[in-house]
């Protein structure tokens, strides 16, 4: 993809079933999966954002295992995809992370499956962010959502993922939802060229 795109997952500030801010915990899953993701569609780094410091020992602990000698022998394709992969304390932490790199402000733009309202959709997001010459921070959320704070920072909402199910069932895991959205952002930024 040759727009700059950062992900983020986020682990706090995170809704639970009743509307409460939590911190959720990081999965191995994730940390994985959504780094090939991540990897294969071209992002320029992929931020797990947790303030906790037993998820850093645990999300390093993971890293490392991949960095060693024989873990990256065994399996290269997975510790090149986990390079791009970094931890931060908080959204903002990521978002000056983004600044430093490309000197400009990120368009931060959140996800998620039962939006009231959005911005549109991955070509109008590509749009906003060509024209106003800044990268793109995207977030998902764990849990049941981002919370309020996130999303009252963001600039842009992406329109949910619809499947289509006759009964409205809307329940992706956050690894299916990173994939897809990623998918229809490179299609979004090719055929915008």
């Amino acid at each position: 993809m040759k727009d700059n795109i950062y992900l983020g997952l986020v682990h706090h500030p995170i809704k639970n079933k009743r509307g409460d801010i939590v911190t959720t915990s990081v999965t191995n899953l994730d940390i994985h999966d959504i780094a090939r993701s991540c990897r294969t569609f071209g992002m320029k780094n992929y931020f797990i954002v947790t303030p906790l410091e037993a998820q850093h020992k645990l999300v390093k602990r993971i890293l490392g295992h991949w960095e060693e000698d024989d873990a990256g022998v065994y399996n290269p394709d997975r510790q090149d995809a986990l390079a791009i992969a970094h931890l931060v304390n908080s959204v903002e932490e990521g978002i000056s992370k983004i600044k430093e790199i490309e000197g400009v402000e990120p368009l931060i733009c959140v996800t998620g499956a039962n939006f009231e309202s959005n911005n549109g959709v991955e070509t109008d997001l590509i749009n906003n962010a060509r024209l106003d010459k800044r990268p793109i921070f995207l977030l998902f959320g764990t849990g049941w959502g981002l919370h309020a704070q996130v999303l009252e920072r963001a600039h842009f909402a992406l329109e949910p993922i619809f499947g289509g199910s006759a009964d409205g069932y809307n329940h992706l895991s956050v690894r299916s939802a990173v994939a897809i959205y990623l998918d229809r952002l490179n299609s979004a930024s090719e055929s915008l060229k």
